[in-house]
């Protein structure tokens, strides 16, 4: 893999944790949404990554189909969001009388989201969003290198 197929993975993922820590956010805001447009209460969301299979340019295809050692520099990968799914986990029901969404026994659906397992799930996005950024700053600085050695 090439220094630009690289960048081409850690870019996907820092696009990846993004989407991730927005779906964190989004959890978080809506902890206590006892009503939706759906009718009842908001329920967490997940990301679902997937993985991005590695393409491969036509010479390389070509080189491995007669034989050859079909080198492996345009092969690319990455990460990818491929859903955003809501949890099937039910609603947690809390007694408040006074709530304008109780039940007829007073009891109120709450989402089932722990802002405890939520800024755990936020500090692991920034982490890997931090450390593909700090990999995409790497590979600049050796394409740099590199044009400073050829000058």
């Amino acid at each position: 893999m090439n220094l630009f197929g690289a960048m081409e993975v850690s870019g996907s993922a820092l696009q990846a944790e993004r989407i991730r820590a927005e779906v964190v956010a989004a959890n978080m805001a809506n902890a206590e949404t006892t009503r939706t447009a759906n009718g009842g209460p908001y329920q967490r969301q997940h990301v679902v990554f997937t993985s991005m299979a590695p393409q491969q340019s036509f010479a390389s295809q070509l080189m491995a189909q007669s034989g050859g050692s079909g080198g492996s520099d345009s092969e690319t990968g990455g990460v990818r969001v491929s859903a955003v799914v809501a949890d099937q986990g039910g609603p947690l029901r809390r007694y408040d009388p006074g709530h304008p969404d109780a039940d007829k026994d007073g009891y109120v659906s709450y989402p089932d989201i722990n802002p405890l397992s939520e800024m755990v799930d936020l500090m692991g996005a920034t982490r890997a969003y931090g450390l593909n950024s700090s990999a995409v700053q790497a590979e600049k600085s050796m394409v740099s290198a590199s044009l400073d050695i050829l000058k």
